[in-house]
């Protein structure tokens, strides 16, 4: 036991407080993403050719926080039955963070995916394999 045991349990509930603090913002980022993304099409509908890139306020479209892509491509090869290519796992993001899956996502995703799968390369993680499936190469773990 501690010498300190109100202080600790103290610590211990700030902690799980401002952990689920974290979590409905986080939940509430997304929502109002989500909320933009409509509105953006909405405004899409009445004039094709309107700038909606001006009115956008979050820098970088689909941000993932460090080490959140790493971990979803490894997580994705470890419970693959077969190799995956890159544009397999840009669909598995897509459809796991529930993005709007046009084409200029699937772009910008899978080059996120490739800049991944070629830094678990050079760090022995993964290799690719001899053929490529379809116009892709395919992945594995080492």
């Amino acid at each position: 036991m501690t010498d300190h045991p109100n202080t600790v349990s103290g610590l211990l509930d700030k902690r799980a407080e401002l952990a689920g603090m974290l979590k409905f913002h986080k939940a509430e980022i997304r929502k109002i993403t989500c909320d933009l993304d409509h509105l953006d099409a909405a405004i899409r509908l009445f004039d094709p050719n309107a700038d909606t890139s001006r009115v956008k306020r979050y820098p970088t479209k689909h941000r993932a926080h460090r080490g959140q892509m790493k971990r979803f491509v490894l997580g994705q090869l470890r419970t693959a039955q077969a190799p995956l290519t890159s544009a397999q796992i840009a669909a598995a993001w897509i459809a796991d963070r529930r993005l709007k899956a046009d084409e200029e996502t699937h772009v910008l995703i899978r080059k996120r995916v490739g800049a991944c799968l070629t830094a678990l390369k050079g760090a022995g993680v993964i290799a690719p394999l001899a053929e490529l499936m379809g116009e892709y190469k395919a992945w594995a773990l080492i």
